[in-house]
């Protein structure tokens, strides 16, 4: 198997383009209508994966979902996507994401965990074993009980079968940020935002953060900061990218591309992560912010993340973006 993903799956309701949250008490028009689509890393990045081009023989994903008409939904979504799937069914309503996105403004999350703090360790090791992937993602982690605590030995499992490792984060949920430090160890590429960041170094500064990461255990980290790019810490090189220009209308589901992004152009070359080459781990990484932006210019989490538009944004924007990247060494 040449990726398995695992980690939070959510149904999204999302209202976008409003033109501010309605007051208490009254009734606000939607002028966008209002969807609902599959969210949740697991989800998302499986889904971008098979529209960037991965084989979905090439793909699994093993989560978990509420014996409920939602769960139903995120079966039949994912099936009717091409996306080869475990998914157990838990007594727990399948978790919901209520996003409201006001014009010019960051999502507004509202988010019921649900079945997530449920995915069962066991299971996903099993499927590890069994499969041996080239590629293991865990996304959404922070709001998977008692997986979060257990992570370190997941990770290691995943390692030890050959597994380059990757992992996602959200804001936990019920505990603190330490199940983070405890699992970096076994992590080769960690992703998260520049606020997450802070929280778990207690370093303000990118790339202050990328250096405590780096020193808790983890290979790559690699923290993202919307309209200010992203920051990379690769061997002793920071890498800083700017952002491609397009127009944001929901924002929602960008980090999850920009990680299916990475995943896909890691697949192509799957190998340990100390034998890219810096130049490759540039490319990887220019590849994945084009496929963040993309998904920014449509509503929803996976709709506009196909590989002909990301190709495009490259052939139009890529030189400029090159240009702007800063590489230095510390």
């Amino acid at each position: 198997m040449l990726v398995l993903t695992t980690g939070i799956l959510v149904v999204d309701i999302i209202a976008t383009g409003l033109p501010r949250v309605a007051e208490p008490g009254e009734l606000l028009f939607v002028p966008k209508g209002i969807a609902v689509s599959l969210g949740g890393h697991s989800g998302n990045v499986s889904i971008d994966l098979l529209q960037l081009g991965l084989g979905s023989e090439d793909l699994y994903l093993v989560s978990v979902v509420g014996d409920d008409v939602f769960g139903d939904y995120v079966e039949s979504f994912l099936k009717s996507r091409g996306v080869r799937a475990r998914l157990k069914r838990v007594k727990a309503p399948t978790s919901k994401n209520l996003i409201l996105v006001v014009k010019g403004e960051d999502r507004r999350f509202h988010v019921d965990a649900g079945s997530n703090l449920f995915l069962d360790p066991t299971l996903v090791k099993e499927a590890v074993e069994n499969l041996k992937p080239r590629i293991f993602y865990v996304g959404g982690a922070g709001m998977l009980g008692e997986f979060d605590d257990r992570l370190p030995e997941v990770l290691k499992k995943a390692q030890d079968v050959g597994s380059l490792t990757m992992l996602d984060i959200v804001a936990p949920y019920g505990k603190g940020w330490d199940f983070v430090t405890k699992a970096l160890p076994h992590c080769d590429l960690f992703h998260c935002n520049l606020l997450e960041a802070s929280h778990i170094t207690h370093r303000d500064e990118a790339v202050d953060a990328l250096k405590a990461l780096k020193e808790y255990g983890c290979r790559l980290p690699v923290i993202t900061m919307g309209e200010r790019g992203l920051t990379a810490l690769f061997e002793d090189t920071v890498v800083e990218m700017p952002v491609f220009e397009v127009e944001v209308v929901d924002p929602t589901g960008a980090g999850d591309a920009f990680c299916a992004g990475l995943i896909f152009k890691l697949s192509e070359k799957p190998k340990p992560i100390g034998s890219y080459t810096l130049d490759e781990m540039v490319e990887v990484l220019v590849f994945g912010s084009a496929c963040g932006a993309v998904c920014c210019t449509a509503p929803g989490t996976t709709t506009n993340v196909w590989r002909d538009k990301v190709e495009a944004l490259l052939r139009s924007q890529g030189k400029k973006f090159k240009d702007g990247i800063k590489v230095r060494h510390f």
